[in-house]
């Protein structure tokens, strides 16, 4: 991507978390530790999804790409803050702030909308068992997966063009650990109401529907779960989709406060939920799916006995 505006600035400062100079070490470590569980959760759910036939399924084809999702979601943001523990000089190139604030964006948003079509999966396979198999085979899984993307690109693309098209021009120290897009706005050497306004309202939108769609569809589940007659049937059927209400709360949760909190939000407060929601969260994901999921056990399970004999 080229640069999108005539700015004077070609770098900015990433002015990271706060902290005294004793801890860089320990929170090197600590973001160390989280990054590498995220990479092994995460690979080790996509393995065994592609390896075991008994995942070989729509809800399965989907954790898979949720999971592919978290890996690049780290990614984005955590080695380079990683360096930046260990470097006197916490700068990124304008066009590397460029880059990490649309594939942010673009992992984000594709993340939101793959949380959506993964409850209508749930919808169909609870409330219309019947007709599931024809909703859902894997070449409308894949048209899914390839609309999710598509749309996440395109999202990402109007916040980041409609904030790189502002002059930066003056201060480039940008009070956050990534280049995001509050953060930014605040560095613009222009009125930034109209584009607070359209960046905001999109976000907003888009977090919305997605939630209220995932809302009604668990609606739906749990009003044909409690309609089970058995205590054991309506365990067995809740237990398919606890992680994912689980992951959708964690998920949504964050970012609320973020982009629809107030302005006076404390700068430490505001840092800790963004590091959960782009750090915490996607280790989370495996353990939270390994952990709730019978089949997904056993897979793991199977896998390491393999290697094992191996």
């Amino acid at each position: 991507m080229g640069h999108l505006n005539t700015s004077s600035v070609t770098e900015f400062v990433l002015i990271g978390l706060p902290h005294p100079e004793v801890m860089k070490i320990p929170l090197f470590v600590l973001f160390t530790f989280i990054y590498v569980c995220t990479l092994l959760g995460n690979v080790l759910l996509i393995l065994a999804v592609q390896r075991d036939p008994v995942l070989h399924k729509p809800m399965y084809f989907f954790l898979l790409n949720l999971s592919f999702l978290d890996i690049w979601l780290s990614t984005v943001t955590l080695p380079k803050m990683l360096t930046n523990f260990l470097q006197r000089e916490t700068t990124i190139s304008f066009q590397g702030c460029i880059s990490q604030f649309y594939f942010f964006h673009f992992f984000g948003s594709t993340e939101c909308f793959l949380y959506t079509v993964m409850a209508y999966d749930r919808f169909l396979a609870i409330c219309r068992p019947l007709h599931y198999p024809n909703f859902m085979n894997l070449k409308l899984c894949k048209q899914f997966a390839a609309g999710i993307w598509m749309t996440g690109s395109l999202h990402s693309m109007i916040h980041t063009t409609l904030t790189f098209r502002l002059p930066f021009c003056g201060p480039n120290r940008i009070d956050y650990f990534f280049c995001d897009v509050i953060p930014m706005l605040k560095l613009a050497c222009a009125d930034t109401t109209l584009n607070k306004a359209i960046i905001i309202t999109n976000i907003g939108a888009v977090a919305l529907i997605c939630f209220l769609l995932i809302l009604i569809s668990y609606v739906h589940i749990i009003n044909t779960i409690l309609r089970i007659k058995s205590s054991e049937g309506r365990r067995k059927t809740f237990s398919t989709c606890a992680s994912h209400m689980i992951t959708v709360s964690i998920f949504y949760g964050p970012p609320v406060f973020i982009y629809m909190g107030p302005n006076s939000m404390d700068y430490v407060m505001e840092e800790s939920i963004a590091i959960f929601y782009t750090l915490i969260t996607p280790m989370l994901n495996p353990i939270i799916y390994s952990l709730r999921n019978k089949e997904v056990k056993t897979s793991l399970k199977r896998m390491k006995c393999d290697k094992l004999e191996n």
